[in-house]
């Protein structure tokens, strides 16, 4: 079931295209852009390190968010969850396997952008405690995305719209992040409430001083984590009394 799963996952072209291609050429880009503008060797770094930081932040949204909730979705629509529920497979099984497919899917793109950071880029050494609590964030962040993506495709069902919705919310967040050209600091009142609401807004514009081991006040980005997750769970509890009230009718 691990294998089917790991291929469906790896058998979608849009978590190749957005979460592994995307994240490693505007990071490649960007920063040789920054490269030409600062001459300073220890600004540069900074500000490159900064850079990889909060654009791989991506890669979970793009396999997690995009690439998780498309297939579900498509997998609705053909109702195989339910044939694979007639043949005896729980569905907890189902959403573990379907975990740990996104998980070392999701993996092997941060090797692969590491790579292309340190060799082509010249991101900083990271102190190993900057590099444990950054992966620790990924992985939270991740665990949110797998959540948000399950309540929108088992809400919308169609591949079509949970397609619109999660790259709507992909952009958004690039947007808000900070990572598509507008810095925090330079974005409207309004807007800058709402990217105090998203952990990719911390992890892009503050993260570089924990991967560097320096202190940081980590109660905005907890709150920021803790919004998230209660938005994601008030549509996962949306979805579970849908389900229940069409179970219910249906018996």
């Amino acid at each position: 079931m691990l294998l089917y799963e790991f291929r469906n996952v790896i058998g979608n072209p849009y978590v190749h295209i957005f979460g592994v291609g995307m994240p490693i050429m505007m990071m490649v880009l960007i920063c040789r852009v920054v490269g030409t503008e600062i001459t300073d060797a220890a600004i540069l770094a900074d500000t490159v390190t900064a850079v990889f930081l909060g654009i791989g932040t991506m890669i979970p949204m793009a396999t997690v968010l995009i690439g998780y909730g498309v297939n579900r979705a498509r997998e609705l629509e053909k109702e195989i969850p339910l044939r694979m529920e007639l043949f005896g497979i729980r569905t907890i099984v189902t959403l573990c396997n379907n975990a740990l497919a996104e998980l070392i899917y999701m993996l092997i793109s941060f090797v692969l952008y590491f790579a292309a950071g340190f060799a082509v880029v010249g991101v900083e050494a990271p102190k190993m405690s900057g590099l444990v609590i950054y992966m620790i964030c990924i992985l939270v962040l991740s665990a949110i995305m797998f959540c948000l993506a399950y309540a929108i495709s088992g809400l919308l069902k169609k591949f079509g719209a949970t397609y619109c919705v999660t790259m709507l919310l992909y952009f958004g967040f690039m947007v808000l992040g900070g990572m598509m050209g507008i810095t925090y600091d330079n974005m409207p009142e309004g807007l800058q409430i709402a990217a105090q609401m998203l952990p990719i807004t911390y992890i892009n514009r503050d993260f570089h001083t924990v991967w560097k081991g320096e202190s940081y006040n980590y109660v905005p980005m907890l709150q920021s984590y803790l919004l998230l997750a209660a938005v994601t769970g008030i549509l996962l509890f949306i979805l579970l009394k849908k389900t229940a009230r069409i179970k219910h009718f249906q018996r």
